[in-house]
């Protein structure tokens, strides 16, 4: 009788190889200023071999913690603000951004929000997906969700 699942073998799970590779791997929790304070148990950030994965931003001010109010581009530019004081903190731009998450809740926003998505990615943009959701923390209209790559490290 012919099997379709692959068959793997245990050893290769407990190569020495692997072991150490896991250890590289160990996540790191990333916190700064110069982005708002997690508001529920999260990180901002955590940083798993060469890859930094930052949470969500909303558009909330990182000094006052409050909502940045105004229309959808003063929003997505705090947001993105807070995504690059992110990065900065660890030495990092924009430009190391390989994939982002765009969650909206009203679709309409698509081409106001790329305009000032743009200004920040102007070259080699990163992959992106971009949603419309039902709803947000503290009823914001976007938030965008980020990862990067550390150059050079591996």
């Amino acid at each position: 009788m012919f099997s379709t699942r692959p068959q793997t073998s245990a050893v290769c799970w407990e190569s020495e190889s692997f072991r150490e590779g896991a250890e590289k791997m160990k996540k790191r929790v990333i916190q700064t200023d110069k982005a708002p304070k997690a508001i529920g148990p999260y990180s901002q950030a955590i940083q798993a071999g060469n890859m930094i994965f930052l949470s969500g931003q909303i558009p909330l001010d990182p000094r006052t913690g409050e909502v940045v109010l105004g229309d959808i581009r003063k929003q997505t530019v705090r947001v993105l603000e807070n995504l690059k004081g992110m990065l900065e903190s660890q030495n990092l731009g924009m430009e190391d951004v390989v994939k982002t998450t765009i969650f909206l809740k009203n679709l309409d926003y698509f081409n106001q929000v790329n305009d000032v998505y743009g200004t920040y990615f102007s070259s080699s943009p990163p992959a992106r997906s971009t949603v419309e959701v039902a709803r947000l923390p503290r009823n914001v209209e976007i938030e965008i969700e980020a990862i990067a790559l550390i150059p050079g490290q591996s």
